[in-house]
């Protein structure tokens, strides 16, 4: 309600409600069937155009006509004054950080880690030493790529230590016009409230993945997702490996989401 009240200067709930179906009317009922007809059928072509559209084009370098429908339904839609981004009734990060609860999880006898391994390197070698394995790099590479490749999006991270306490007062500050050549500033030290005399942020820069680069999300289109689909018949013909995560899946995952995948994953394997 605080976005519908500074866009349009409504106040109630059935206020908003009122000017979002007004200009839902330019879908004439449509069922969505790309990204911005989704976005446009939640919350209106204003707030499409201020908020959503520049930012989602930027984010995964398509048109959101070219884009799916399911993406922009992780946008939460609140007609109430609650400025919490997720409606999850418990909301937060582990103490310490991930780097820290992945490091007590890996902190057992039976387990080692090896870093800077290139699996490709010795593929056959594992496959023919480990009765399973979890595979969570890109499925397309595992299969080198015998059916053409999958897109992916990656990342750019420029890092900055200012001398301030704060910058912008927020751990995540997204930036959703088509001009700021980056899509949010991360400001580390606001994740656990610290008092440190500086302060560290992040500018995140999406770019088109390539050869070499760091894959961080699936670009679920028809034409990929029809092709993954292909890649997920020869994985399924892999009785020792279990493909997981969001490059494994090739789906978008969220952090409670692969959580949630990997316990099922656990479950499948033990029942």
């Amino acid at each position: 309600m605080n976005t519908f009240n500074k866009l349009w200067g409504v106040v109630t709930p059935a206020e908003a409600q009122a000017k979002i179906e007004e200009q839902r009317a330019v879908l004439n009922g449509k069922t969505p069937e790309n990204l911005e007809e989704q976005a446009i059928s939640l919350v209106g072509t204003d707030i499409y155009e201020k908020l959503i559209k520049d930012y989602t084009e930027k984010q995964w370098g398509k048109p959101t006509t070219e884009l799916p429908a399911f993406i922009i339904r992780r946008l939460p839609v609140r007609l109430t004054y609650d400025n919490n981004y997720f409606n999850d009734t418990y909301q937060g990060i582990p103490i310490g950080g991930y780097t820290q609860i992945v490091e007590k999880m890996l902190d057992h006898e039976n387990i080692d880690v090896e870093t800077n391994v290139d699996f490709f390197a010795n593929k056959e070698q594992y496959m023919k030493d480990f009765p399973k394995i979890v595979f969570t790099g890109m499925i397309d590479e595992f299969f080198d790529y015998k059916l053409g490749e999958l897109e992916y999006r990656s990342l750019h991270f420029e890092n900055e230590t200012l001398d301030m306490e704060n910058y912008q007062g927020n751990a995540v500050v997204n930036y959703t016009d088509a001009e700021t050549p980056y899509t949010r500033i991360i400001e580390h030290k606001h994740f656990e409230f610290g008092s440190q005399a500086k302060t560290i942020i992040t500018k995140e820069h999406s770019k088109t993945w390539e050869k070499g680069d760091e894959p961080y999300y699936p670009v679920n289109n028809d034409r990929n997702n029809h092709l993954y689909k292909s890649y997920k018949k020869l994985a399924d013909e892999q009785g020792n490996v279990i493909f997981g995560g969001r490059l494994g899946h090739y789906r978008y995952y969220d952090m409670h989401q692969v959580i949630g995948a990997a316990l099922q994953c656990v479950r499948n394997e033990l029942d």
